[in-house]
Formats: structure tokens, sequence, C-alpha cells
């Protein structure tokens, strides 16, 4: 048994995929026309995942007002995400390169670095490396 993938809303598709996949690096794994939403808008089954792992992200465009209403926000301003990396020094200056936007500087803890990075919607996430 394994968690499959979570999903995340987000406001358009395609500028979520190319945060994902150009800016933190991780696999489009399907990008496939679906039925219309409860609005009868198109949609699209969409996951990334990052490399080598089995659970992904389905990106779950904003489908109404109540949805719309937590983009960013789905985790009630607390981190809600782990990305764990093997070389956090490498990751974080190029997500810094990238335009990523970083809450606080990077700080060590007993289970490995980390610091608080956002992510397209505003989402709270950890990026967390080895410990010192």
């Amino acid at each position: 048994m394994y968690l499959e993938s979570a999903a995340l809303i987000v406001d358009d598709y395609d500028r979520a995929i190319a945060f994902f996949v150009d800016v933190l690096g991780f696999e489009l794994v399907e990008d496939s026309p679906a039925l219309t939403t409860a609005t009868r808008e198109p949609k699209r089954w969409v996951v990334v995942r990052p490399p080598g792992a089995e659970t992904g992200l389905l990106l779950a465009r904003a489908d109404g007002e109540e949805q719309s209403a937590v983009v960013g926000r789905q985790f009630a301003g607390r981190v809600g995400l782990f990305l764990r990396v093997d070389d956090f020094d490498a990751s974080y200056e190029r997500m810094r390169a990238a335009g990523v936007e970083f809450i606080g500087e990077p700080r060590s803890e007993p289970y490995g670095r980390v610091v608080v990075f956002l992510d397209i919607s505003g989402n709270r996430w950890d990026l967390l490396g080895p410990p010192d």
C-alpha cells in the first residue's frame, strides 16, 4: 500500500506545470483531457512528481468560488508539503535563482537543513536536506 497522489488546487494548469517542472525539477507524469468540471469547464488530469518518486501531486484547477478561495491556503497558513533533497545547498541556490520565494533563512534542525518556500499559489513547503 502507498499514497499514490495528493491534490493541490491551482489557478492555472500551465503556470503550475511550469513551476513544478521547470522550477522545482519535477517530472510531468500525465497531462490528459478529463471530463468537464461541475461548472462545465474543460478539465485536465495533470500529475507531477519528483524524479524517482511514486507519489505525485494532482494539480487540480479550482472550480467555483469555494475552491478558488483556498488556492494558496490549502494548509491554513502552515507548511503542508515537504520536499526532501539530497543536496540542500544546490537545490536552495537553484530555486533562489529561479525566483522561488523563501520565508526566512535556512536553518539546521535535528532532522536536517530546512527552509520554508512558497509554491506558485502561495502554499508553504519545507525544503529539507540531510542534517549537517
